[in-house]
């Protein structure tokens, strides 16, 4: 179910009616796709390794289609340079925009609610002259306006009822994620879940008491339709600002899929860590949504 059927429609029906027409759980999502597989892809040339990560779930055109309106959500969220591991890299961004484009979508938006001043991170991070490059009309960059935020019920929510989600992503048919695999002071690690705080409104500094299950909450709404988790470099210590270069790890891998929580599983074996010893991960996995295990996992190109 897209992004357009779920929480589009939210708005309109009540939380009975909304429970009816979520999401299916991950139980449901594996045994219909026979399972998780996760797609690991490495090399110096990051616009191939994250069309060959891609390509071997089968290319971007099996997860947007013709006509399709589209939200990427890469992390913009610093005023960092590429080098220092703070937001996602450029290059990954502006491809995975290109495949958009390839497969046919009609509008393709990027965006993030920042937490340093838009219009630094934007221009520092690369991002907003890497997608420009593309000269396409149909492709933007969207600065976040606070006013565009519309509330949505989380039926399944624990500590959350309600969350204030942007505009642009209710709308759009398709959300992919894009998040850098880096440290952080607070869930010592942020990976794709993490990453969705930057689609979301109002007082987000509320969301970090009990943020393992909050985080968790919010991903029993917003759903990816496909995960992009950029480790060409990885932030080790100081994040998720970062800003010494001594703690960035250069890996050179892009890892794709559609389960956060096996991305984000995985993701924490690229810093020495079990998914199940990060709170929001194993929160996230207790809720059925996601696979923890990696040996559960299909996990190719390695």
């Amino acid at each position: 179910m897209g992004r357009r059927c779920f929480l589009a429609g939210s708005l309109k029906v009540g939380v009975s009616a909304l429970a009816s027409t979520a999401l299916p759980l991950y139980s449901s999502l594996a045994s219909a796709a026979g399972g998780t597989t996760l797609a690991v892809a490495t090399g110096r040339n990051y616009r191939n390794v994250v069309i060959d990560a891609v390509d071997m779930l089968g290319g971007l055109g099996s997860f947007v289609s013709s006509g399709e309106r589209v939200a990427i959500k890469p992390n913009i969220g610093w005023d960092r340079t590429p080098e220092l591991a703070a937001n996602t890299h450029p290059i990954v961004v502006k491809t995975i925009a290109e495949m958009c484009l390839d497969a046919g979508a009609k509008r393709i938006t990027v965006l993030d609610r920042t937490c340093d001043d838009a219009r630094r991170t934007y221009v520092n991070s690369g991002i907003k002259s890497a997608v420009e490059e593309i000269k396409d009309s149909r492709v933007r960059v969207e600065y976040v306006n606070m006013e565009r935020f519309v509330k949505i019920k989380i039926p399944r929510g624990i500590k959350l009822e309600d969350l204030e989600v942007y505009r642009t992503v209710l709308d759009a048919d398709k959300l992919i994620n894009v998040p850098v695999a880096k440290s952080h002071g607070l869930t010592t690690l942020t990976l794709s879940m993490k990453n969705l705080m930057g689609v979301i409104g109002g007082r987000r500094g509320m969301i970090h008491w009990e943020i393992d299950q909050k985080l968790a909450d919010i991903s029993t709404v917003i759903r990816p339709d496909l995960i992009v988790l950029d480790a060409t470099r990885i932030l080790t210590r100081g994040g998720p600002s970062g800003g010494n270069i001594k703690n960035v790890k250069v890996l050179n891998k892009v890892i794709a899929g559609t389960d956060p929580v096996a991305i984000d599983s995985y993701g924490a074996t690229l810093f020495g860590i079990k998914g199940t010893d990060i709170g929001h991960i194993a929160t996230a996995y207790k809720m059925g949504l996601g696979e923890i295990n990696l040996s559960k996992v299909t996990v190719k190109g390695v």
